[in-house]
């Protein structure tokens, strides 16, 4: 028999289950539902309808050095099964967070990811420096931003940007580095594997895909920026296939997210080989989606007698 945990229902409350408990990169989650950076703020806006506790963690605002407000609106456009957003990492910066933020989250028993972002490698070693200090349990490194001193591409979208980025920011993180990979690449496996080599102790994918939409009756984009990331259940597929080539192919542990709405879907991400998950763009339609997935997984376990979350992981069989 498994050790038991507690677990949070909406029904019941607090309750025992069989074990949800996943750890990556030597960090402890009580369940693998994460929420994912850029669509759950710091969370205070969701204290009233669960506790912060129920959650396995919570991937952070992304944020930069100092204050960024973001890119001019609009900067949110509906898709088929999705969104577009080009938000900007609009946040108060990580001086603010220290200050503001972070004594409030400390006090909810959850795993606390800070994502990083920023224009300069410069940028993202001076935040990891500021917060190797504070409570945070780990990192999860942005590398989908443009690199303003190399004409503004991604650091992520080559392994030469991925692999410099990790290596300097590695210098100065002293917690647990998780990367954030793009999708917008040709060989993810070859990124993530040179983030590997640099000392990245996990990656999460899959960021969002870069995308467009139009109004036909102005002509011109939806988006003041033109285009704009893409997210929801749209690119669940394509986020499954990318986690399953890159749990393949290293040795740290992958974190998978896109388009995970249902504990169907969390079950899937993690048979690919992710370790946990994160869930986004379904907040946005229903707050208390990562609930019911836990519950949903909690149950799925139950009813197929597997005692442990963390054996399903990485079994798919592929023809």
């Amino acid at each position: 028999m498994s050790a038991k945990t507690v677990r949070y229902s909406r029904q019941k409350g607090w309750y025992l289950m069989s074990n949800l408990k996943v750890n990556v990169a030597g960090v402890g989650f009580k369940n693998p539902v994460i929420t994912a950076s850029g669509c759950y703020g710091f969370g205070r806006d969701y204290e009233d309808m669960y506790p912060l506790s129920a959650l396995g963690g919570v991937s952070l605002k992304g944020m930069t050095f100092k204050e960024r407000l973001g890119n001019p609106p609009p900067r949110i456009a509906e898709t088929p099964s999705g969104m577009l957003n080009s938000v900007g990492l609009q946040n108060p910066g990580v001086e603010h967070f220290l200050a503001q933020d972070l004594p409030y989250l400390e006090k909810q028993d959850t795993v606390l990811i800070a994502n990083i972002a920023g224009s300069t490698i410069e940028d993202y070693c001076r935040i990891a420096e500021r917060l190797s200090d504070s409570s945070v349990h780990m990192m999860e490194l942005n590398i989908s931003c443009p690199n303003v001193k190399e004409g503004g591409v991604a650091f992520g979208t080559s392994c030469a940007g991925a692999a410099g980025i990790v290596r300097e920011v590695r210098k100065y993180c002293k917690k647990p580095l998780m990367v954030k990979l793009s999708p917008n690449v040709t060989d993810i496996i070859s990124i993530a594997k040179a983030v590997e080599d640099e000392g990245a102790d996990a990656v999460s994918l899959i960021n969002t895909l870069l995308g467009m939409r139009i109004d036909i009756n102005s002509r011109r984009p939806i988006l003041k920026n033109n285009v704009g990331g893409l997210s929801g259940p749209a690119v669940f597929p394509v986020a499954v296939r990318m986690v399953w080539q890159v749990a393949n192919n290293v040795k740290i542990p992958v974190v998978g997210m896109g388009g995970i709405e249902k504990w169907q879907d969390g079950i899937e991400m993690m048979m690919a080989g992710a370790s946990a998950i994160q869930m986004g763009a379904a907040l946005f339609y229903d707050p208390m989606a990562p609930i019911k997935v836990i519950e949903g997984m909690n149950k799925w376990l139950d009813e197929n007698h597997i005692e442990n979350v963390s054996d399903i992981v990485g079994t798919v069989r592929p023809w």
